[in-house]
């Protein structure tokens, strides 16, 4: 149409566009344009017939050879070549596939869509011509059938669902281009059988095409597939805008979880072929706009930011608080002074202590006390109590200047009713410097797992990225939304609440620890002793769990899953010796024990995942490690770090069964619970998901042990004070809130790839985030206020005397 003059006459155009090709636009030209002839509106009439001709022209056509022969002899097949403009396809009959162990598949019906040709306006429609050699080496005749069809709806359209059939002999593929107002679509193939197994494939605009089963994975991205697949393709991946979406029906269904053919020959061949049809669904619908990301981002800060928002009104509300009940009590005690307690809590001397004699211990733990404790320190010997910044090169017996602390600490641990004075007897600066190790230890940890980490995972996604493999990666790939190079940047960001939070927590901490440091200058014999230690061990853990799940969600998958667990255990583990160490300050387990202890769980969890699944002995050996080292533990815990675990153990342990259990019968002195009844379970239904299991076992210990600290807090007439008793209330209901979407199974890298796109399901926030993100958000709200729990449970004491505050 280009360079033309056209006369005023339709009948022209009629006569034009009679060709096979075009005939149909004669008729849309005819009726719509004759109108606008007659009414002299020659440029909307040549305007109309422009674009109905580009449509016509635009449409790309494709060729469809079908090839059948009775003959099954493999030794003499029928060899077919088709010769066309862009290359040339070739194939047999019988058509062999091999598959696992060897095993052969021969198909007599073959039927191959050929390399299609598009017109241009500018050349217009041509015809193709194909050349298709037909021979054979049998000596004697063969007969065969050959039908080449054009094919109809070779071309996809948006948000149109198109239906065909596939099976191994009988590829499909079929062409798309993008619209002009789309960057980005998804690709969603749907099917009502799990078998056969099938792959889809994105491939590039060359011939010949990659469309069987051995070579299907020569050229773009593909999926395996049962009943459902999902591929996000972007404009930008392919320069002429437009690709291939290849349909490969396997020969076999073992790569998708199905199982293989005993035996393959004969007549039971013929019935295997037949049944390797599937009828598939395959729909393009757009995907998100860039909007959206900006969108998602902004959402996942915001939402965190509020935390910080809401931590400084309740940190200006305490301090409002202070100032008056501060201004207050100066003017109504006559005695003594005021501080400001690390809870907000205010703590004024007791008018005795101010009225007597210099040198009186009364507001010290002496050995007057009923406890019969001791004060280790005091503001007349040494620098102050609360200097925990002293040089690190102090060691405890430096301070321990008390010998007989070494002589009675074993009476005073076997007493029946314990007071905290009992279990507090060193000097805190000692002690504190003792929990410092937690929080220094952490960050080398940290440091040297995250590292080969990130590294693991970014020669993940090159892996994927380069040769197109989607089955590496265990992605919600309805919900997969890429950035760069990364291909799920939403489960990614998902994660950033837990670093937020993590940093926030560290905050937190900071503030109170600075506040308690300025309390102990006055007083150090109140209250629990706060070594923040620990504290800043969880904080650091929470971060680090955000950096390592936003690693192993870059590719999820078998080899990497316990990125997303470890500290996941570290957390798990540190909440539970926070707890002990809140009434045990002195005998509370090292950093070095306690993070030896972690990595075997870690190592137990790694050969749980290779070997747990079907081998029965390493269950056995499995449930005989975690009753021994539960029992171990109990043990340590009842004699409070008394009972020693070395050679002479079964001596004792016979010694002591025969005194309390034969010669008489002695009730325990205290409670102490064994929660080993995991491994019986572990033992009779062998969970498939052992990382879970373990990390199941972490989680129940530290409930039921929260649980009973706050009932036996209760129990010893101690108070839950607003601050702990709303943040008990939304760990509960947030902690609810994420299990559900935790057990929204999204993917599961236990199944083959196929079966784990069996559970993906769309996006369900913002249109951007699924059940797991969801999950990732929750969690990291509910971690956040677990910490605040244990942080700030006990306030309620900073006014209590030691010798006071029983031990459970």
């Amino acid at each position: 149409m280009l360079g033309i003059t056209f006369p005023k006459d339709p009948s022209f155009y009629c006569y034009v566009l009679l060709t096979p090709e075009v005939g149909e636009g004669c008729f849309l030209i005819f009726q719509f344009g004759y109108e606008l002839y007659e009414r002299g509106r020659w440029e909307s009439f040549l305007s109309l017939t422009t674009s109905v001709l580009s449509f016509l022209f635009s449409q790309v056509d494709a060729v469809r050879v079908y090839v059948n022969s009775s003959s099954e002899n493999l030794q003499y097949p029928v060899l077919f070549v088709v010769r066309q403009q862009k290359g040339v396809l070739s194939w047999q009959v019988p058509l062999i596939f091999r598959g696992l162990y060897q095993r052969t598949y021969n198909y007599q019906e073959v039927s191959r869509t050929l390399c299609p040709s598009e017109p241009t306006p500018e050349t217009g429609p041509s015809d193709q011509i194909i050349f298709v050699d037909v021979a054979s080496m049998a000596p004697f005749n063969i007969a065969y059938e050959l039908l080449v069809t054009r094919l109809e709806n070779f071309q996809l359209e948006t948000n149109k669902a198109f239906n065909f059939t596939a099976s191994p002999s009988q590829p499909q593929y079929f062409l798309y281009k993008f619209p002009q107002d789309v960057d980005s679509v998804i690709i969603k193939v749907v099917s009502d059988a799990v078998y056969p197994c099938s792959v889809v494939s994105v491939q590039d605009i060359v011939c010949p095409v990659y469309d069987l089963d051995h070579n299907v994975e020569f050229n773009g991205v593909y999926q395996s597939m049962t009943k459902q697949a999902a591929i996000t393709v972007q404009r930008k991946d392919f320069p002429g805008e437009q690709f291939f979406v290849v349909f490969v029906i396997k020969p076999e269904d073992y790569a998708c979880g199905g199982s293989v053919p005993s035996s393959i020959h004969g007549n039971v061949n013929r019935t295997w072929n037949l049944q390797r049809t599937k009828n598939l669904q395959v729909t393009i619908v757009p995907s998100i706009k860039k909007s959206v990301y900006v969108q998602a981002m902004f959402f996942s800060f915001l939402s965190f930011l509020s935390f910080y928002l809401g931590s400084v009104v309740v940190a200006f509300v305490h301090y409002i608080r202070d100032v008056f009940q501060s201004t207050d009590v100066k003017l109504t005690v006559p005695f003594g002074s005021v501080s400001i307690a690390g809870s907000g809590i205010m703590a004024s001397s007791h008018p005795i202590t101010a009225s007597t004699p210099e040198g009186s211990s009364y507001g010290a733990i002496g050995t007057s006390s009923s406890s019969g404790g001791h004060q280790l320190s005091s503001p007349e010997r040494g620098p102050p109590a609360g200097s925990d910044t002293d040089s690190s090169v102090e060691e405890e017996s430096d301070f321990d200047t008390m010998p007989e602390i070494e002589s009675d600490k074993n009476v005073i641990r076997t007493k029946v009713f314990l007071y905290l004075s009992d279990l507090s007897r060193k000097d805190r600066r000692i002690v504190s410097k003792k929990y410092k190790i937690y929080f220094w230890n952490i960050i080398t940890i940290a440091v040297f797992y995250a590292l080969p980490v990130i590294q693991l995972v970014i020669t993940y996604q090159t892996v994927v990225n380069v040769t197109g493999n989607q089955d590496i990666c265990y992605y919600n790939f309805l919900c997969a939304h890429p950035l760069g190079v990364l291909s799920a940047f939403n489960n990614i960001l998902s994660n950033v609440g837990h670093m937020l939070l993590g940093f926030l927590f560290l905050l937190i901490v900071l503030r109170r620890d600075i506040l308690h440091r300025r309390a102990m200058e006055i007083k150090d014999d109140y209250g629990i002793p706060k070594h923040f230690g620990l504290f800043y061990a969880m904080g650091i853990a929470l971060m680090m769990e955000g950096v390592l799940s936003a690693c192993y969600h870059v590719c999820p998958n078998y080899s990497n899953f316990q990125f997303d667990t470890s500290f996941m255990y570290m957390i798990a583990g540190l909440c539970m010796l926070k707890l002990y160490q809140t009434r045990h300050p002195d005998i509370n387990a090292s950093a070095y024990s306690a993070y030896a202890s972690f990595a075997v769980v870690i190592c137990l969890a790694v050969l749980g995942v290779v070997f747990g699944k079907n081998d029965m002995w390493f269950w056995i050996i499995f449930s005989m490690i975690h009753v021994l080292a539960s029992l171990a533990l109990s043990t340590q815990i009842y004699y409070m770090g008394r009972f020693k675990i070395d050679l002479g153990i079964f001596r004792r342990a016979a010694m002591v069964l025969y005194t309390d259990c034969i010669q008489q019968c002695s009730r325990p002195m205290y409670m102490v619970g064994d929660f080993s009844s995991h491994a019986i379970f572990g033992l009779l239904y062998r969970p498939r998901d052992f990382a879970s299991y373990i990390l199941g076992i972490f989680i129940c210990n530290l409930l039921l042990y929260l649980a009973f600290y706050i009932i036996m807090k209760l129990r010893s007439s101690e108070k839950l004070l607003p601050i702990p008793m709303f943040c008990i209330v939304a760990t509960a209901v947030v902690w609810a809130a994420a299990l559900y979407f935790f057990f929204q199974n999204l993917s599961s890298w236990e199944e083959t790839p196929a079966e784990s796109r069996e559970k993906n399901r769309p996006c369900i926030l913002l249109g951007f985030f699924d059940d797991h993100d969801v999950w990732h958000f929750l969690s990291a709200a509910a971690l956040f206020f677990s910490f605040l729990v244990l942080l700030t449970l006990d306030d309620d004491l900073d006014v209590v005397r030691r010798d006071k505050i029983p031990v459970f």
